[in-house]
């Protein structure tokens, strides 16, 4: 019969994480939220970021306006929006707080930052794009969704990590990661809406991403910004029910 002993010796690490109290490539030590990407301030004071994506965007720095009227000040424009670097520099010379998404390369990170974007977000782990933030010293939201992808996004140095799809798990499943990852900064993006937003922060989000519920493609492409406005607020006031994080 096995001796049932072993179980009390300490779990191989998976592959990529490191234990408790370790030191990722960053520099910082693992669960630090990665440190040397601003990791202590990002998101810190903004629980919302818009996601853009939109087949059109008659102005980016007026619909960077008309969301901050609504109370949300980070905005991520994506790769999967054309001429997505000029929109990220006509709104980041009006000095609105903007980042690009869907980065899948170094290359695609140089080019966003060169745009103005202060900060990128991957749909995964991608750690070229973890590399080329923390050469620049721009904070990198990387994405992931198992618990193992989560210690690989930190591994990796992200200032935060976003869990994507959210809605395939929902709110939940924040909590559960806030147990093995207590000090993890987690971004809830995909699914999230007026209706639910608080309750992702409540059960352990940082932030949360707003995407079509506040910024429908159509209607940014209209340039309706007093509707994007009135959505904006919708939004955010939904997420003021969430408990003082």
């Amino acid at each position: 019969m096995t001796d049932p002993s072993f179980l009390n010796d300490e779990p191989f690490p998976s592959e990529g994480a490191l234990p408790s109290g370790g030191s990722s490539p960053s520099g910082g030590s693992f669960l630090s939220g990665g440190s040397f990407l601003g990791g202590e301030s990002f998101l810190s004071d903004e629980p919302v970021i818009a996601v853009v994506r939109a087949p059109r965007i008659p102005d980016a720095a007026a619909l960077c306006a008309a969301l901050a009227e609504g109370g949300i000040n980070l905005t991520e424009f994506t790769y999967t929006t054309p001429d997505v670097t000029s929109h990220l520099e006509r709104a980041s010379k009006a000095g609105w707080r903007v980042g690009v998404g869907t980065v899948l390369t170094a290359e695609q990170a140089e080019r966003g930052m060169a745009a103005g974007a202060s900060f990128l977000v991957t749909p995964g782990c991608r750690p070229e794009v973890a590399e080329a933030g923390r050469s620049a010293g721009v904070p990198v939201v990387l994405g992931a969704l198992t618990p193992t992808e989560v210690a690989r996004a930190v591994d990796l140095g992200a200032a935060a990590v976003k869990i994507f799809p959210a809605r395939a798990f929902g709110p939940g499943y924040f909590k559960d990661l806030r147990g093995p990852y207590p000090e993890v900064r987690l971004v809830a993006s995909g699914g999230v809406n007026a209706g639910n937003a608080a309750e992702f922060l409540a059960q352990g989000a940082l932030a949360v991403c707003a995407g079509t519920d506040v910024v429908p493609p159509e209607v940014v492409a209209a340039g309706d910004w007093a509707e994007i406005t009135r959505r904006a607020r919708v939004f955010t006031e939904a997420c003021a029910a969430a408990p003082a994080r």
